[in-house]
C-alpha cells in the first residue's frame, strides 16, 4: 500500500468550489478502488484553531495559510495505474475538470506518493 498525499495552494476566495472539488474526487477515488483519506480545507476565519508551536524551535515553522492537503491510498501501483486511466474517461471527472477550469480553486499543487509507517504492533 502507499498514500498519496497532494498539498494545494487553495485560492482564499473559493473555498466553496475547492470544497465541490473535494466531494468530486472522495467520490471518484472510492469508485476506482482507492480509499480516501479526506481534504484538509484551509479556513481563514477559524478562531477556535491552536496557535503553531514547535516541539523543536527554529526547525519548524507555520504552514502558508492557504495550504489544503489531500491523502488517498492505493494497494498497489498497479491498482493507481488502472485509477488513472480508467477515471480520465468517467464523466464525473471530466465534470469536475471542465468545472475547476471554469473557475480554479487552487494555483498551484505538490503531489507525494509515501509509505505509512504503522504501531509495530500492527505492521
Amino acid at each position: 500500500m502507499f498514500t498519496c498525499v497532494i498539498r494545494y495552494e487553495v485560492r482564499l476566495d473559493r473555498l466553496e468550489e475547492f470544497r465541490a472539488y473535494a466531494h468530486a474526487w472522495i467520490g471518484l477515488i472510492e469508485r476506482y478502488g482507492g480509499t480516501h483519506h479526506g481534504y484538509f480545507a484551509p479556513d481563514p476565519d477559524a478562531q477556535d484553531m491552536p496557535a503553531a508551536a514547535f516541539s523543536f524551535p527554529g526547525l519548524g515553522e507555520a504552514a502558508p495559510p492557504n495550504a489544503g492537503y489531500a491523502l488517498f491510498s492505493f494497494p498497489d501501483v498497479e491498482s493507481y495505474t488502472r485509477y488513472r486511466a480508467d477515471v480520465a474517461i468517467d464523466p464525473d471527472c471530466i465534470t469536475a475538470t471542465n468545472r475547476f477550469q471554469a473557475a480554479p480553486c487552487f494555483t498551484r499543487y505538490e503531489r507525494s506518493f509515501l509509505r505509512p509507517i504503522f504501531d509495530k504492533e500492527s505492521s
